[in-house]
Formats: structure tokens, sequence, C-alpha cells
């Protein structure tokens, strides 16, 4: 499918996981793709394979958030999707118990504050063109409670949520779509990372999973495709869950 066909499309955290998967998938659907991440090596690699941009940016950064899009308009002539995906998710966020004060603000730095940076510039550079596809990557957990807790991420996540939900009702009008992708838990490096070190705490969330599996990126990736283009014309302020059923699971199959 060519949906996506020379629309200029922005990802973050484009280096790895579900943002690579989707600047593959945008790729293939024929946009220009701007491969946003912190990570210069990874970033590029990624925009080499896709055939796109790369910017190197800290997207905490009002300064870097704004020449990013800046970049991306100079050399594609404008921006039609924005698909703000950057997130951590660091083993020092756990229960409300353990997590100090530092990792709490980082996380919310990183998970929600630049979605909001993201979503003003974004939204400022669509307004001009009367339309727009933005896509925030909530979670599942911002729906859902768990008692394996990592209390910022989630509080996070919650927030990309309410204010994806906001800014789609904000600016329906004038053809700016927001929608928030809640993903279930992903076969990624941040995910392996994370179970590697308690394989105990993996098994406790997989039980949960309906389908019987984590999702892999390229399946999320295909839901932001179609957030992003025009199947999805009728679609915003959502929380577009695509989970494995996991939100809907009260008991799952043997």
């Amino acid at each position: 499918m060519q949906r996506l066909q020379d629309r200029v499309a922005v990802i973050t955290g484009a280096g790895s996981g579900i943002g690579l998967a989707t600047a593959h998938r945008f790729a293939q659907e024929g946009a220009k793709v701007v491969c946003v991440d912190i990570d210069e090596e990874a970033g590029a690699k990624a925009a080499t394979d896709v055939g796109g941009l790369f910017v190197k940016a800290d997207v905490t950064s009002e300064d870097d958030v704004q020449r990013m899009y800046a970049t991306a308009i100079e050399v594609y002539g404008g921006l039609d999707i924005a698909f703000n995906n950057a997130g951590i998710s660091p083993p020092e966020d756990d229960s409300i118990l353990e997590t100090g004060l530092e990792a709490w603000r980082r996380v919310q730095e990183v998970n929600l504050t630049s979605v909001y940076l993201c979503c003003k510039y974004a939204i400022e550079h669509m307004r001009r063109r009367g339309k727009g596809s933005i896509i925030n990557t909530a979670s599942f957990v911002a729906v859902m409670g768990s008692a394996t807790s990592q209390i910022s991420y989630t509080a996070s996540k919650g927030g990309v949520l309410a204010m994806s939900r906001e800014l789609g009702v904000q600016f329906a009008r004038e053809g700016i779509r927001v929608n928030a992708l809640c993903p279930g838990p992903v076969n990624t490096p941040l995910l392996r990372e994370l179970f590697a070190k308690d394989p105990e705490r993996a098994q406790r969330r997989l039980v949960h999973v309906p389908v019987g599996r984590f999702a892999e990126a390229s399946e999320i990736a295909a839901a932001v495709a179609f957030l992003a283009s025009d199947d999805a014309s009728f679609i915003t302020a959502s929380q577009f869950l695509v989970d494995g059923g996991i939100s809907g699971a009260y008991v799952t199959p043997l």
C-alpha cells in the first residue's frame, strides 16, 4: 500500500523498537521519513536504511524540538505526520515506595514533557497546512493498574493519553487529528532488557495476554501507519489499544 505517498513524517525515538519499525513501515508506504533520536549512531542508521533524514535531538529540549521540525520542513517542504514515540522505562522507576524524585522527574520529562513539546510545535506547522495527523505513544498501562508498578512510567503514559484526547478535540475542526497509541507489551530491546533482569515480572505480565505472546514492533507500526493515513480520517481523540486483548481480559486461556 502507498497510503502515505509523499507525506512528510517525523518520528521520535526512531533508532530502535517501535520507532524503527514505524520508520520502515512509513517508508514502505511512500512517506518521506525524518528519523529523530538522541542516539546518533542508531538514528543515522535508521535514516539510511529507509532513505530518510536523520536529526539528532533531545526531545526534552524546546530548542531541539523546534529545530527538528524546522529541518524537516526545510528539506521536505512541510509536515504531515508526527509520531511522538520517544520514551524511557529505567529500572529505578519501580514501586512508589522505591522510586526517588529524581527518577520520577526524569521519566516525566522524557515521556510526557517531550510529547507536550512535540505536539505544541507540530500543531503550529500543521495549522498552516490545515491538516495533519499526530500519534502519541501512550500505553495499555494508561488504562489499567498493575501490582508490579513502574509508577512514573504509568503516570506519564496516563498524561499522554489525557493530553492526546484534549488536543484531538481542540483541533479537530482544523483538520488535525491527534490519537494516543496504547500498545501492550512489545518485544523490543527496552522490554527484553527490563524483563531479563526480572524473569518473574515478565511471566507475571505475559500470562495476562490472551494472545499468549508479546507484540512485535512491526505489528504496532502497522497500527501507527493506519492512524497516520486517510483510512483513519474519522478517528481522533482516541485511545487506540493494540494490546493482544490484555485490557479486555478477565481470565485468559490456559
